[in-house]
């Protein structure tokens, strides 16, 4: 058995049911970390909506978060989920905010990992997910 994420008419996504429930419980915990809705619809019928607009600013504030956690911990818990969403926004034809608004290189960081983890560029940071996204990207199928 398998699930459908749909933007309109266009399947981005067609996971087995275990990997779309897991998906799902995890877009529930994101939501709760941005503070913002996903734009990710609920699953009816083996089929989810997800709205574009709302779904844009989920992931620049996924993004955003993901960006000035210099926890490894968390980093590392959230890179899988992070990957696989950007997978949808690309396959939405959605340009996604690398740069955070307001974020400047070196400035503050959230729930900091002690002892410190290695501190990487922008690029660097925004290569190492792109590059875990396309990786990820052979692996959803639609």
């Amino acid at each position: 058995m398998s699930q459908y994420f749909d933007m309109g008419d266009q399947t981005l996504w067609n996971p087995s049911n275990g990997a779309s429930r897991l998906f799902m419980r995890q877009v529930h915990v994101y939501q709760a970390e941005v503070g913002l809705p996903s734009g990710i619809g609920p699953m009816k019928a083996d089929e989810c909506q997800i709205d574009p607009v709302p779904f844009k600013a989920f992931v620049d504030a996924l993004l955003a978060w993901h960006r000035r956690t210099s926890h490894a911990v968390m980093a590392a818990l959230a890179e899988g989920f992070v990957a696989a969403v950007l997978v949808l926004a690309e396959r939405a034809g959605i340009e996604v905010n690398w740069q955070p608004a307001g974020f400047v290189e070196g400035g503050e960081f959230k729930d900091v990992q002690v002892p410190a983890v290695p501190d990487c560029s922008g690029e660097a940071w925004a290569a190492a997910l792109q590059r875990k996204s396309r990786e990820l990207s052979r692996f959803m199928a639609t």
